[in-house]
């Protein structure tokens, strides 16, 4: 696992399989797996929604549970 900091608050993280997860603060709330952006569909601060754009754009959501598992 490879840890990055990208910005204040914002983090990524690349695991072995080359799934990379971004953070904003201390929640995984992006991922990118197999090539395929994904962004949580939970409803987060602005900070957060601004983070998540910045990070991966427009890309498919899916529940925050998808993201959890990927961290942990």
């Amino acid at each position: 696992m490879k840890l990055k900091s990208i910005a204040a608050n914002q983090t990524e993280i690349t695991l072995a399989n080359g799934t990379r997860v971004f953070f904003s603060y201390e929640t995984p709330v992006a991922a990118i797996v197999g090539g395929k952006s994904y962004r949580t569909e939970q409803k987060w601060s602005a900070t957060t929604s601004r983070h998540i754009g910045q990070w991966c754009g427009n890309a498919e959501t899916k529940p925050q549970e998808f993201f959890d598992k990927l961290a942990a």
